[in-house]
């Protein structure tokens, strides 16, 4: 039994030492180009699905092997790992840098949720769209990290109220005070004092939540509360807290699939396909817009259909009830968004600056090349296809460091003040929020892929799979998405879509089936991992305030992704179709010589 605990212990070394060398047999006994790229390509796929070692350690495993096996120079490597994305990323950082420098973020998701309204399911529907359109322009992480302190002041407000209101009706039940001239009273004392307090709790969760104004009451009838009781006086309550947590994990994934660099996984998909089909120029941030906002939507709003009706379920008579005074718990989650805008003050200069620089950003990658008109990219027909949506972000991203982060006031006489001129971002700010791990992710992304085809790999892998062409092309497309919804539940998803995308194009290719068909509805899944904590990081951030177990996760996250794979088979058999022409094997697509004869069953 030692022994394994210490096996256990040494597992990732374990991993390290052994997985290339019982792979090695492979270029030894077939030694071929083929299947020294291939040895590589499974020793980096293991550790990107184990994380034996970090995740850009592992990248750069190909800068290593390629040259060593003779497939590339170390040169020619070298300049795989940094590509068009890298500098639409550094773009994107600059921007996001700001917005979270400067709290637009907060103020934009307060004032959203405060348009929503305080009832508790809107008020999940308000988090989940604020949550939704922030990851939209900021990494899902830092989407979540923010919101939730948020939901969790919003949630134990919500349990203080109500928590308030019971004991006062318990005293009166008792006949200790007049109802008619002490509730109004008793109401305002709490509404003045404790509400105005309990939003100091805005970062992080208090264990005494049940703590009230009328704390003497309580303790006559309750006995002292267990650990679960300190959270939550009911399984009401605890399945609210459960919901609204878990509202905002999968919405700040969900959003995230709206545009190019709303998650990396969509960056990945985006310049490999650039990469590998130069001559296509469908894949844009607006035509990425167009094919994925409705998707977003109706992911986001069944996800909210099914969340509330798991835990709470649903009462549409209830939700729809106009002109119905507000409760308890309506009037604590309203008092709690309001104190925490206030909070914030009016717009300042910086706020309106990055606000500018955001929507501007936006107009340029949704003008460049809409497709049904000429876009700005137009006016240089001399230099067709060299301005890219990275052109536009580094544009912005360069004001960022430009543009002064104060303006210049005057004084009462006149007279102007000036400051010491200081940017909206520093460099050292931008370091912080830059991915770097991600960079170099892509990057040895980038290398296999390169790689797969210098080795002709992906010709190998193309003749292998031709026999999936007799299967129906929605059961191709059901297949790969099943498959990397399955594994990105284990595997992170920048490395999942790495993997799976080298492998997937050269299928297409081999079937005669425009790639699209297969490689938007697979990039789209691999973003669907809502089963465990660990899947993403937005779930361990929401996991990480004690409300949910694993198996709340498990059961809500099995129908969200039920839900995710359906809506991505609907519109890529439906609206996308005719976005991309999918049905026409495309002239930018290469014409393999093994490509199958026969018909594809749509």
């Amino acid at each position: 039994m030692k022994i394994f605990s210490q096996l256990l212990v040494f597992r990732r070394f374990l991993l390290i030492l052994l997985t290339p060398l019982l792979l090695l047999p492979l270029p030894l006994i077939i030694r071929t180009k083929e299947a020294e790229c291939a040895y590589t390509l499974f020793v980096v796929a293991i550790f990107w699905l184990t994380e034996a070692l970090p995740l850009a350690v592992s990248a750069l495993l190909p800068a290593l092997m390629f040259p060593m096996f003779g497939i590339m120079a170390s040169k020619q490597v070298a300049s795989s790992y940094f590509k068009d994305f890298h500098l639409l990323l550094a773009g994107v950082i600059c921007l996001a840098t700001s917005i979270e420098k400067w709290n637009l973020h907060k103020r934009i998701a307060l004032k959203m949720v405060m348009l929503v309204g305080v009832n508790p399911a809107w008020l999940t529907l308000g988090f989940m769209i604020s949550c939704a359109f922030l990851s939209m322009w900021l990494s899902n992480t830092s989407t979540a990290a923010m919101v939730m302190p948020i939901v969790e002041a919003v949630a134990q407000q919500i349990i203080k109220a109500e928590a308030e209101v019971d004991a006062l009706e318990m005293t009166y039940a008792n006949g200790s005070t007049n109802q008619a001239l002490e509730l109004d009273e008793s109401i305002s004392e709490c509404e003045t004092s404790d509400w105005k307090e309990k939003t100091k709790q805005a970062n992080g969760y208090n264990k005494d939540v049940a703590h009230t104004v009328c704390k003497i009451e309580k303790e006559k009838q309750n006995p002292p509360p267990t650990e679960t009781g300190r959270r939550y006086r009911n399984q009401k309550d605890h399945m609210m807290c459960k919901v609204m947590c878990l509202s905002v994990a999968y919405s700040s994934t969900i959003g995230g699939l709206t545009t190019i660099t709303g998650t990396s996984t969509n960056l990945i998909f985006a310049e490999q396909f650039n990469t590998r089909y130069p001559g296509c120029q469908c894949i844009n941030f607006g035509s990425w817009f167009i094919l994925c906002i409705p998707i977003t939507i109706i992911i986001l709003l069944f996800s909210w259909v099914w969340l509330q009706w798991l835990f709470l379920g649903f009462n549409f008579k209830e939700m729809f009830q106009c002109g119905k005074a507000k409760s308890a718990r309506e009037q604590a989650a309203a008092q709690v968004i309001e104190e925490e805008y206030k909070k914030l003050g009016s717009v300042s200069y910086p706020e309106i600056i990055t606000l500018v620089l955001f929507i501007l950003m936006a107009l340029l990658w949704f003008t460049r090349d809409p497709g049904f008109i000429p876009g700005w990219s137009s006016l240089f027909p001399q230099y067709k296809g060299f301005a890219t949506d990275s052109t536009a972000a580094l544009l912005i991203g360069l004001l960022f460091f430009i543009i002064p982060a104060k303006r210049v006031s005057r004084t009462s006489n006149g007279e102007n003040t000036f400051f010491d001129y200081a940017p909206l971002i520093t460099w050292k700010e931008f370091q912080t929020c830059m991915p770097w791990e991600i960079a170099i992710l892509v990057g040895g992304g980038f290398a296999l892929a390169d790689g797969c085809e210098d080795s002709n790999l992906s010709l190998w892998i193309g003749s292998k799979l031709t026999p999936l062409g007799s299967l129906p092309m929605w059961l191709i497309i059901l297949i790969s998405s099943l498959i990397v919804t399955s594994v990105t539940e284990v595997a992170s998803n920048p490395a999942t879509i790495t993997i799976f995308l080298p492998i997937l194009a050269p299928l297409a290719e081999a079937i005669h089936v425009n790639p699209l068909f297969i490689l938007i509805p697979t990039t789209l899944c691999t973003s669907f991992a809502f089963l465990l904590p660990v899947a993403n990081p937005p779930n361990a951030i929401v996991f990480s305030y004690g409300h949910l177990s694993i198996i709340d996760m498990v059961k809500a996250g099995l129908g969200i992704n039920i839900i995710g794979v359906a809506v991505v088979m609907l519109a890529i058999m439906t609206w996308v179709v005719p976005l991309y022409d999918l049905y026409t094997y495309p002239a930018w697509a290469p014409i393999l010589s093994s490509k199958l004869k026969g018909e594809i069953y749509i």
